[in-house]
This record gives structure tokens, C-alpha cells and sequence, in this order.
């Protein structure tokens, strides 16, 4: 089942193309739509707490450019950088250059709603 990401960011909706990793959470019954604000974070991501706890199948990670995680069970994380910490991988938004990812995440330049559906 493909998982769809939106963001709204500067009044545009986007779509990137996203591939979900099933591992991550394997009870997709739990996810069926929910809309965030997200925020920056340490220079390198987006970060927002999603209002509950989702199945995490947490290991030691080195996130990259376009990664989406599941931290903490209960805040969803978008990277524009790299962090190495213990995560919940959930997927990859797949973007044309660094710049282009970061432009549409609005990477340091404030908060973005970010609604992901089943």
C-alpha cells in the first residue's frame, strides 16, 4: 500500500514521488491520514510531533538528504542533512537536486504542514 506525502509550503501543495520502506511501520491500520506542522531542526530537518504513537522498529542510522523517519514513536522527520541516531525509517522523498529538496522543505526558512495518507 503507497504511502503520500503533501506539503504545503509558501501557499504551493507538492508531491513528491515517495517510496514507503514496509519494514518501518508494519501496521499501516494505525496511519490512514494525518496533517502536521513541522519546524527546523538542528540545521538539518523538519521535525513535528504527529498527536500519537505508531508501531517504530527503531535501529543506529545515518539519515541522508530526503529521508523520512518515525523518531520517538510519535514525531515525524523530514532531513535536508544527515544525523546519525536511532530511528524508525519510513521512506524517501525523492527530489532532483539538494537545492530543489530544499527549497521545497523550506530548509531554514520556517514551518511547513505536512499531511501523510494511506
Amino acid at each position: 500500500m503507497p504511502l503520500h506525502l503533501t506539503a504545503h509550503s509558501s501557499g504551493v501543495i507538492f508531491f513528491p514521488s515517495f517510496a514507503l520502506l514496509m519494514n518501518a511501520c508494519s501496521s499501516s491500520s494505525s496511519l490512514t491520514r494525518l496533517s502536521k506542522t513541522t519546524h527546523d531542526y538542528g540545521g538539518f530537518e523538519k521535525v513535528g510531533g504527529i498527536g500519537r504513537t505508531l508501531p517504530s522498529n527503531d535501529s543506529q542510522i545515518t539519515t541522508g538528504p530526503g529521508d523520512v523517519i518515525l523518531y520517538n514513536s510519535d514525531q515525524i522527520v523530514l532531513f535536508y542533512g544527515s544525523n546519525s541516531w536511532s530511528y524508525t525509517r519510513i521512506g524517501k522523498i525523492q527530489y532532483g537536486t539538494l537545492e530543489e529538496l530544499k527549497s521545497f522543505l523550506k530548509a531554514g526558512n520556517g514551518n511547513i504542514s505536512v499531511s501523510l495518507s494511506l
